[in-house]
């Protein structure tokens, strides 16, 4: 379903992605893991096209669209929904009215349909009773669903997130990444999460890609990423023992 063939991607002298081969299957859920700057976000933001590379290619559904125009990238973000690392609400609106937004940008609907996708995308995050609130009125967990609800409103096959879970606690880590896990069986999406938590990568992912310096260091199962004898690795998985 998504494809990157030797991808490429500087900034000035410094290459952020060197050459970067990776094929995910449909309906996968990915952990992207790495030390700060070796490219994660970086590859989300390629596949979205607010990147695009200097060399190599991305293929989605058999099309290979790095070099698509903007207008030609459009149907192909419509098909990608991006929870970035901060809510990044309307603190104006209230959260139904969040929640609508991207529907109301993008969709001639009418109001009893976009209710209902704004009911059914809350009732998906598990939050209740909130739609007349404003974000500040609710806590930045919650302000982390409605971001999410907002996004899948939008009923996108391919979700990509941002470091989801940077800056909450970990009874709250645990229930985003217990959403993820059902978001993404229950809507049958394609999931890719950048991360530097090798404990819930290896709780929910069906593989884990582990980034150094732009390449691949690892990829694999998380059983198979337990038995790396790669250092990286083996320095993320020593943080899960400790803790």
């Amino acid at each position: 379903m998504i494809e990157f063939k030797n991808l490429v991607k500087r900034f000035g002298t410094r290459t952020v992605l060197n050459g970067l081969n990776l094929k995910i299957r449909e309906g996968e859920i990915i952990f992207i893991l790495g030390t700060s700057g070796t490219g994660k976000s970086v590859l989300l933001k390629n596949i979205v096209g607010l990147l695009t590379p200097d060399e190599g290619e991305i293929w989605i559904d058999e099309e290979e669209v790095s070099k698509f125009s903007e207008e030609q990238y459009l149907p192909i973000r419509k098909k990608c929904g991006m929870v970035f690392q901060h809510p990044a609400l309307f603190d104006s609106l209230t959260i139904y009215e969040n929640v609508a937004f991207g529907l109301r940008r993008h969709y001639q609907l009418s109001e009893e349909v976009i209710q209902a996708k704004v009911s059914k995308a809350l009732r998906l995050v598990n939050l209740h009773g909130v739609e007349q609130k404003r974000p500040g009125q609710i806590s930045y967990g919650m302000q982390k669903r409605v971001s999410l609800a907002r996004t899948v409103a939008l009923e996108p096959r391919i979700l990509l997130f941002d470091e989801p879970t940077t800056g909450l606690d970990p009874v709250t880590t645990t229930a985003v990444n217990q959403l993820i896990l059902d978001l993404s069986r229950e809507l049958k999406t394609t999931s890719l999460v950048v991360s530097h938590d090798m404990n819930c990568a290896l709780s929910i992912a069906d593989r884990i890609v582990v980034l150094d310096k732009g390449n691949i260091v690892a990829l694999g199962t998380p059983d198979e990423l337990k038995k790396s004898d790669q250092p990286l690795v083996k320095d993320f998985l020593a943080e899960v023992l400790e803790a």
